[in-house]
């Protein structure tokens, strides 16, 4: 079965399926509080892969680019449950409670933890919107994203340095970062975001960088690597061409042969 993403409301997503799902690339923009209610969820990112458990809750930071892999639990269910602490409703929080962020985060790069029971029951409480048995009027749910950020400052004070830090990317190496990055299937405009660049400053600083434009590169540089997949790797297309950001095997045969002259299966 397919997976069921469903927006309950504005802030709040439910995830579900019952069979392994390959979820796509996402940029993430803000950063959310997310329960792993059932099943556990594989994530992949810049800094290696991450495994999400049952039972356990995840502290996504904004302005990452990441790819899931959703496996449903042994009694063949996966629920996933997140709430996003959106930027507008962060700075108006740290406004009304004289928040000031001086220092960067210097904590655990992955964080996520077992629930206490606030965390624990904060989430059950957010059930009935689940199950349709109430509607939430925006300011319920501006109440329930700032309930989410009391509890996470109550479960950790450091965590303000990253809630509340509303600093923009700074600008990165751009071929270090589109290097380690490029097999993400994402915009150039999110590119150029987590980069640090405007979207027009992003495109020149690429040509300067790679004498050519972002989408010929992204291109090229998925066609090297699934070349080598092939040839030294003996790997399938079937088995890689959606972990380096081709949407279907059509065109990526297609450009394969255009690219190299020869087939995969000639290669």
């Amino acid at each position: 079965m397919e997976a069921k993403r469903e927006i309950i409301f504005d802030k709040l997503v439910y995830s579900c399926v019952f069979e392994k799902h390959r979820g796509n690339e996402e940029f993430i923009p803000e950063h959310f509080l997310g329960y792993q209610l059932s099943g556990e969820t594989h994530a992949f990112h810049a800094d290696g892969n991450t495994i999400i458990p049952e039972n356990s809750i995840v502290l996504v930071r904004k302005n990452q680019l990441i790819r899931t892999i959703k496996y449903p639990s042994k009694s063949g269910k996966y629920q996933f449950l997140s709430i996003t602490l959106d930027k507008e409703t962060l700075r108006q929080y740290a406004l009304e409670n004289k928040i000031v962020v001086d220092k960067k985060y210097m904590g655990k790069p992955k964080l996520f933890f077992e629930p206490d029971d606030f965390l624990y029951n904060y989430f059950i409480s957010l059930a009935p919107y689940i199950n349709k048995e109430k509607e939430a009027t925006p300011s319920l749910s501006n109440l329930k994203i700032r309930e989410a950020i009391e509890l996470l400052l109550q479960c950790n004070p450091d965590f303000k340095q990253i809630l509340f830090d509303f600093s923009e990317p700074y600008k990165m190496d751009l071929e270090e970062f589109m290097n380690q990055n490029y097999m993400f299937n994402v915009s150039i405009a999110s590119f150029a975001k987590l980069t640090g660049r405007s979207l027009s400053g992003f495109k020149r600083d690429f040509t300067k960088t790679f004498e050519t434009t972002p989408k010929q590169w992204l291109l090229a540089k998925r066609l090297d690597e699934a070349y080598y997949l092939i040839k030294y790797k003996k790997q399938k297309p079937t088995d890689f061409y959606l972990d380096l950001g081709f949407e279907n095997l059509s065109h990526f045969y297609y450009t394969y042969k255009q690219k190299f002259g020869i087939t995969t299966t000639e290669t």
